[in-house]
């Protein structure tokens, strides 16, 4: 069972790179998994087609394959599940277990649950290949201990600056049915330090042997043909440019999907353009760009933010 997982920290363009890699044949998205059993099953949030998710026809499909419906799902054992073994602070213990160590256990129990959601979504949709935005590490370090997931990670980096900046916003939820309801906010300098943390973490999965594709957003926005097609071959989805479902070299055309959570724009259909989101050089306070610049540039560096070549992941 082949899962793409897309990592780093948020608002560094995953939700676009899902929508349009969840065109190609053979790949179906499924968003942000880890808040399925919260934002769906407790508080049955928009799925992407529009839908509430309890009457979304896919996810009710993939509920019956999966489990005989979600009715059979405690979210609230599930919640605790994650609590145990589903935390950034418990990412060097995952790092140390082998894979399938944890036998009857409660990590083997918590992945049991992705496993028949990701089985279930490949059996309905007939794809090849699952895509897994949930974006956090400790995820993708539990997923690795599964011998039966064939784990495959595309880390997302973004400029530091432009992430800090984004996460100032404010972005409505749409989904949450309540038109004050906004995304998390964070301030430059949490969201520097969560930047630093995030992408270290990632790059320590790759030393572990989890395949690892580093994609920059500002490349993904540049040449968006290529990117995808790099993702695909890493995947192991074959392709061709009319596959691609580019309408030119910076638009794509894309159709309703079928996603938990992530940001607003995964509700868009029809042609989008892919264009990059600079707002963040004249927007972003000074002060605020000289601190993040700070607390992030060994990585800025090493991800070629500074003028330098990008080191090798």
């Amino acid at each position: 069972m082949r899962v793409l997982f897309l990592g780093g920290l948020g608002r560094s363009g995953t939700t676009l790179l899902e929508r349009v890699l969840g065109e190609l044949p053979g790949a179906v998205a499924l968003g942000e998994i880890v808040h399925l059993w919260e934002r769906s099953l407790v508080l049955d949030e928009s799925c992407g087609c529009g839908e509430a998710f309890s009457r979304c026809p896919f996810w009710c499909q993939v509920g019956e394959v999966a489990f005989g419906g979600w009715s059979a799902v405690d979210p609230v054992r599930i919640g605790h599940l994650r609590a145990a073994v589903d935390r950034t602070r418990f990412i060097p213990r995952l790092a140390r277990q082998p894979a399938g160590g944890d036998r009857g256990g409660p990590l083997e129990e918590y992945l049991g649950y992705y496993r028949k959601v990701y089985a279930a979504a490949a059996e309905v949709s007939g794809a090849s290949v699952v895509i897994d935005s949930s974006k956090h590490p400790s995820l993708a370090f539990c997923l690795r201990g599964s011998p039966d997931i064939g784990l495959r990670v595309v880390h997302c980096v973004r400029d530091s600056r432009a992430v800090a900046y984004s996460w100032t916003k404010q972005v409505p939820r749409p989904e949450a049915g309540d038109p004050g309801e906004m995304m998390t906010r964070y301030s430059p300098a949490k969201s520097a330090l969560l930047w630093d943390s995030h992408n270290a973490v990632f790059a320590l999965l790759g030393r572990l042997g989890t395949p690892i594709l580093r994609v920059r957003y500002e490349d993904f926005v540049a040449q968006p043909r290529s990117s995808i097609r790099a993702i695909a071959g890493f995947a192991g989805i074959a392709t061709n440019d009319r596959a691609l479902g580019f309408v030119g070299d910076r638009q794509v055309e894309l159709s309703p999907g079928h996603t938990t959570s992530g940001n607003p724009m995964r509700f868009r259909t029809g042609v989008v353009p892919i264009r990059p989101d600079d707002a963040w050089r004249a927007a972003l306070r000074p002060t605020y760009r000289r601190s993040v610049t700070a607390l992030t540039l060994p990585m800025l560096a090493r991800y070629g933010y500074l003028g330098r070549r990008p080191s090798s992941p």
